[in-house]
């Protein structure tokens, strides 16, 4: 059985700090208007959708006591509608489609909607605490650092300099202006406060005025944590061959913290025709993979390769990609290791200049990529994140 992706929406993004224009909206809000948004869109009939995953990395505070039933409670598609939050990290979103679609594929499910929120404004990142990142037991013998670290460690060893980390992210940054620009986010929605006004109707982190020597200008961000908290001498003491760790990374070439929410209809062929749909894609693979939690951030190639064998294709038969940019040096170690040229990689920019926020950001990149294919006339695209703690995540879809 084929699990069908009927459509995508996400909000915009604003930018997850107490500046933020997204801050006074809560997550649950924020999820629930893509939700409400979906069923105005289509005027579908909303008690045959079953269920609601959406991926949340932070689940406590505002986000948590089961965000995805809070926010399929207030959406008014009724009491039938059951939700459920998962937590895989920067891969959450994706991880939330991948899961939906294996419960139509089994013929467990009918109709799903899956996607991701978090508010980075409210809840803080390690707001949750955990022991990977908290636990000497667990993280000592583990050589477990900051991702930052893992961050430069990759540029370290796959020879990235300083200069070429900023030349990625300043391409982000003017692809990005340059799709908002032209209009090409179109599963993208307004953010509206109670009474049905615009809070935010573009995404807040998009800086157009960029420049390769203001981004020159930014001192690193994870020199002195390396250095003095000792983290550069961890990674060092697992990768020996490494003599010194070059700090390459900050601000400008790094995921930015902001909030967001988006989700995807997912179902079978008979659940679209019953709501009078065409379905957009197929889901064709779904793959995860596990790496060295020091350096960490390295699973995009892995995972693609693993959904690409088990879709019976070649990285050739892909026609565009969308990795997460978490730091410039991973969606670049991705390109390398797979050989995929950067025209065909997050096209309309990537998370250095649209932000992360990181329970839905796979989600995102799934609808963007749908969104462009289709606008290409093109047919298939794969998506792919590093995750903390070491793992990679990829999916594969293909247009229908």
């Amino acid at each position: 059985m084929e699990a069908y992706i009927y459509d995508a929406l996400r909000t915009v993004r604003g930018k997850g700090n107490k500046k933020g224009a997204l801050m006074g909206v809560t997550p649950t809000d924020m999820a629930s208007q893509v939700l409400v948004s979906l069923k105005e869109k289509h005027n579908f009939d909303p008690t045959l959708v079953e269920d609601v995953i959406l991926g949340c990395v932070g689940q406590v505070m505002d986000q948590g006591a089961n965000i995805a039933k809070s926010a399929a409670q207030q959406s008014g598609y009724g009491d039938h509608l059951c939700g459920v939050s998962l937590n895989r990290f920067c891969g959450s979103g994706l991880e939330a489609i991948n899961q939906a679609a294996a419960y139509v594929k089994s013929g467990f499910r009918q109709l799903i909607i899956a996607g991701g929120v978090e508010s980075m404004s409210r809840v803080k990142m390690g707001s949750d605490g955990g022991g990977m990142f908290m636990d000497p037991a667990l993280a000592i013998p583990g050589n477990i650092v900051p991702q930052g670290i893992s961050a430069d460690l990759i540029a370290t060893r796959d020879g990235f300099s300083r200069n070429d980390v900023d030349q990625f992210a300043y391409e982000s940054q003017m692809r990005a202006a340059a799709a908002e620009k032209a209009g090409y986010f179109t599963s993208r929605i307004s953010v509206k406060d109670i009474n049905g006004i615009d809070i935010l109707n573009t995404d807040e982190n998009i800086r157009p005025s960029t420049t390769v020597e203001g981004l020159a200008k930014l001192n690193p961000s994870f020199a002195m944590m390396g250095e003095m908290a000792g983290f550069d001498a961890v990674a060092i003491d697992k990768y020996p061959e490494v003599e010194e760790i070059h700090h390459v990374h900050h601000a400008g070439n790094s995921s930015a913290i902001v909030d967001g929410a988006a989700i995807t209809l997912i179902g079978t062929k008979e659940a679209g025709q019953a709501l009078g749909l065409k379905p957009r894609f197929k889901i064709r693979a779904a793959a995860i993979h596990g790496t060295d939690p020091t350096i960490m951030l390295v699973g995009p190639a892995p995972a693609s390769q693993k959904a690409l064998k088990q879709a019976g294709m070649n990285v050739n038969d892909i026609d565009l990609f969308e990795c997460n940019e978490a730091f410039a040096a991973v969606a670049m170690r991705f390109m390398q290791q797979l050989n995929v040229p950067h025209d065909k990689v997050n096209v309309n920019g990537g998370a250095i200049a649209l932000g992360h926020p990181l329970g839905a950001t796979g989600c995102m990149l799934t609808g963007t990529l749908m969104d462009e294919l289709e606008r290409r006339d093109l047919n298939t695209g794969l998506i792919t994140l590093c995750i903390g703690g070491g793992m990679g995540i990829a999916t594969i879809i293909e247009r229908v």
